[in-house]
């Protein structure tokens, strides 16, 4: 099966080096004895803004003596994620230890000067690969108690290579050898240091991984907490919902006994009435339908990615979990066709290529509309977070030249298989008036409240996943993410079920809208809390980093929104037409 997997990774990471026309290194990670290892540096940046990174060597480090290498983007993800990989220039020979050796000398003048100062001031980490190996280091101290503060920088790379047989699977980074900062001449050197490990290949990775944290007892509280809320959930909606019901259907059943003029004296109330109405195209079609298709997209591909992920463990290749969700989304765009045409068509609409156009680019429009913006300040600030005018340009071709071609296949195949109308009840021709109801009936008020429950079943979660991307852990319990997302599905159905009833019963017929923004509103509490993310739990400051956060948090509630609208719509969709087709309707 494994095997199996790596096949398929082989295939997605060729597609994805032809899609943006870059060349892709062979990495088997088999070594001979005395074969060249290659030490890779690739970005430097403030440590408390993980995203603001620049190249190693835009900070004045000299380069070892060795010839370069040039290194080419294995992947579209390597390429968007800002790696800047670029040869250190030391000679690493595989299990031929190196004693101290120089291997360069930065002469510092003023300016030079006020570079590291800043980088040492401002706590600048760098990180380095061998092997495919992260390796972080810092770049200096500050000694705070002299005056004025004295500023350090570290000389001297130690480096601990643990190999078993031909491969690397343990490396270790150790700064040594403290020099004051000062205009004049210092030197770098490195010692490299090989040792036999026990440590298996497959298992490598591991030593990056913090169990102590994600699978900490306050995570595994909050899954089971989840878990009970959606038992109580599901119990309490079916309980209410069926025993409710039940009374409109017996008195439903009554009044069908009754004449017309004991019909019209009778106090006829509840969802029935508005069974003309309640079929009713949503306002704004092009837009609804096409929200709905990117929904249904939004799934399968955060399923997919899930699923990939738990079995292929694609978190320890740089930018894989990146790729293959941009090979799977523009894989399954049908889905989206099918599912935004569809409904379009359902509802009478005419301009269907519009409403395709629409659907097709709703959500890359929006991230890369947001990626380019910030990709201006990242030019600005010269950051490695600049996304290149090629890329620019692959991504383009993507959108074009694949998600709007199969978008048209998936909404062709989806107005001939689904597009017919098949409404339980007639719409009638003239809108029925919907009456005055109490406040807390009122669809923007459900809204407001139809996220709290929702959201409060992913939060914990929320904070693992923030953290494992605004600071420095590795997220790789998703089947974890797995489980807390089919407990947002359920949660998220069970809660727009019981507003819809509700509005319903209120006589008011708008739920389409109304099932999607109540869904959609637990982003707006996921947005709010990444507000308190930021203040309390981080500290991030600047420009670049700001933008970066709020935008990027921005994109992901955007896109969880409309996911979870989706998901309220499906199920919601479902209810309703249950319930109307039960009832014999005159």
């Amino acid at each position: 099966m494994k095997g199996t997997f790596k096949g398929f990774r082989k295939v997605l990471f060729v597609l994805a080096s032809v899609l943006v026309t870059a060349k892709a290194d062979e990495h088997d990670h088999n070594y001979d004895e005395k074969e060249e290892v290659v030490l890779w540096m690739n970005t430097v940046g403030p440590y408390h803004n993980r995203q603001e990174t620049y190249r190693y060597f835009s900070l004045p480090f000299c380069r070892g003596k060795k010839e370069a290498i040039s290194h080419y983007h294995e992947t579209l993800g390597e390429n968007l994620q800002g790696v800047e990989l670029e040869f250190s220039g030391l000679d690493i020979d595989y299990t031929v230890d190196v004693p101290q050796t120089k291997y360069c000398e930065v002469t510092v003048d003023e300016e030079k000067l006020r570079a590291f100062v800043y980088a040492v001031k401002n706590h600048y980490w760098y990180q380095m690969y061998i092997d495919d190996l992260p390796i972080w280091g810092i770049v200096g101290e500050v000694d705070d108690t002299a005056k004025p503060p004295t500023y350090y920088i570290w000389t001297h790379k130690k480096l601990e290579i643990g190999y078993n047989g031909p491969q690397i699977v343990d490396v270790n980074l150790t700064s040594d050898n403290k020099v004051q900062l000062a205009e004049g001449p210092i030197s770098f050197t490195y010692q490299v240091i090989w040792k036999k490990s026990n440590i298996h290949f497959k298992g490598r990775f591991d030593k990056y991984l913090d169990p102590s944290f994600f699978q900490h007892r306050i995570h595994w509280f909050s899954i089971f907490n989840s878990f009970m809320m959606v038992i109580f959930l599901v119990g309490l909606v079916t309980m209410i919902l069926l025993r409710t019901l039940r009374k409109d259907y017996a008195r439903y059943s009554k009044d069908e006994d009754l004449d017309d003029m004991e019909r019209d004296l009778g106090d006829e109330y509840g969802w029935k009435q508005v069974h003309g109405d309640v079929f009713r195209p949503a306002t704004y079609p092009t837009l609804f339908s096409s929200l709905i298709g990117s929904g249904y997209h939004m799934m399968l591909v955060s399923l997919s990615v899930i699923m990939f992920t738990i079995w292929g463990h694609l978190y320890v290749d740089r930018g894989s979990i990146l790729s293959t969700s941009i090979f799977v989304y523009a894989a399954t765009a049908p889905v989206n066709g099918y599912f935004g045409g569809g409904l379009y068509s359902r509802m009478g609409g005419k301009q269907w290529i519009k409403q395709m156009v629409i659907s097709a680019f709703l959500i890359p429009f929006t991230v890369c509309g947001m990626a380019f913006f910030i990709n201006f300040i990242a030019i600005y600030y010269h950051a490695s977070r600049a996304i290149p005018f090629g890329t620019m340009v692959s991504v383009s071709c993507i959108c074009l030249f694949v998600i709007l071609p199969l978008t048209l296949v998936g909404t062709i195949v989806g107005r001939a298989i689904s597009g017919q109308p098949n409404f339980p009840c007639r719409v009638n021709a003239v809108p029925r008036p919907i009456p005055e109801k109490k406040w807390f009936m009122e669809p923007s008020i459900i809204v407001l409240l139809g996220g709290i429950l929702p959201f409060g079943s992913i939060f914990i979660e929320m904070y693992f996943i923030f953290t494992s991307f605004w600071a420095y852990k590795i997220y790789y319990v998703f089947g974890f993410m797995l489980l807390v997302f089919v407990i947002l599905i359920i949660v998220t159905v069970c809660v727009t079920i019981v507003c819809t009833y509700f509005l319903l019963n209120a006589e008011d017929y708008r739920w389409q809208w109304t099932s999607f923004l109540a869904a959609a509103s637990t982003a707006f509490y996921v947005y709010l809390y990444s507000f308190y993310y930021f203040i309390f739990k981080t500290k991030m400051y600047g420009l670049f980093q700001t933008t970066f956060y709020f935008g990027y948090m921005g994109v992901f509630s955007i896109g969880l929104g409309i996911m979870c609208g989706t998901m309220g719509y499906a199920g919601t969709s479902a209810f309703v037409y249950k319930i109307y087709s039960t009832v014999k309707i005159d």
